[in-house]
């Protein structure tokens, strides 16, 4: 099975036994994808290795996409390679980095991910060391995005990105930003052009239902 749930930020105590709902009972075939802001490869100290470690006995697999709060510098130098039909970083044996613009097939699913945001806070963060410019896409992730859907039909089972289109962050009651027009821009065009029965996100640090098809998450786990 397939569950999804939201920001992590590096934040132990979510992955304390209990505290992810139904996690005692998650087996080897079971998959649960974080929304963005792993935040478990940032820091690049020993107590951060150590938690990786222990992450890494748990039986079942633990995927994510970036969020705008990574370490990019550390996640890029894992090595990229295929994993359920797309591209991956292996950070443990069951910690996979979903890359940008992957469509991957899981547990009999499709599921396109697309991590990255803008990071309003950024004036409190120092480049390099809190903040990294790779937080947005490139203008190549664009383009392998584009051809990944194009090769599947732009038909999938699940979209799982960091931030939303931005006609769904309107729908939230936020102003979009205008840092990352261009990401929530692909993004709306993803979800009128792209035929898709749920679409997840987190970044908003919300647990909200938008409408049958798009769900904002953070704290929830949701089997899919």
């Amino acid at each position: 099975m397939i569950y999804i749930t939201g920001d992590t930020h590096g934040e132990q105590t979510r992955f304390l036994y209990g505290n992810i709902e139904g996690e005692m009972n998650f087996t080897k075939d079971d998959y649960l994808i974080v929304c963005g802001d792993f935040g478990y490869v940032f820091r690049a100290d020993k107590m951060e290795d150590e938690f990786l470690d222990c992450l890494r006995s748990r039986p079942y697999t633990i995927l994510f996409c970036d969020g705008n709060h990574e370490n990019f510098a550390r996640l890029n130098e894992y090595p990229v390679e295929e994993w359920c039909g797309g591209k991956v970083h292996r950070i443990r044996k069951n910690i996979l980095h979903l890359m940008r613009g992957q469509v991957f097939e899981i547990d009999g699913k499709k599921i396109f991910t697309m991590g990255g945001a803008y990071s309003i806070d950024k004036y409190m963060r120092t480049q390099g060391v809190s903040w990294w410019h790779e937080e947005l896409p490139t203008s190549d992730e664009y383009r392998q995005a584009a051809v990944n859907l194009d090769r599947c039909g732009r038909k999938v089972d699940y979209i799982i990105t960091h931030t939303a289109p931005t006609e769904i962050i309107r729908r939230m009651g936020h102003v979009p930003d205008r840092h990352d027009a261009e990401l929530t821009g692909f993004l709306e065009w993803i979800m009128y052009e792209v035929q898709f029965k749920k679409w997840f996100f987190g970044h908003w640090h919300a647990d909200k239902e938008i409408d049958e098809r798009f769900r904002a998450i953070w704290f929830d786990v949701v089997k899919i």
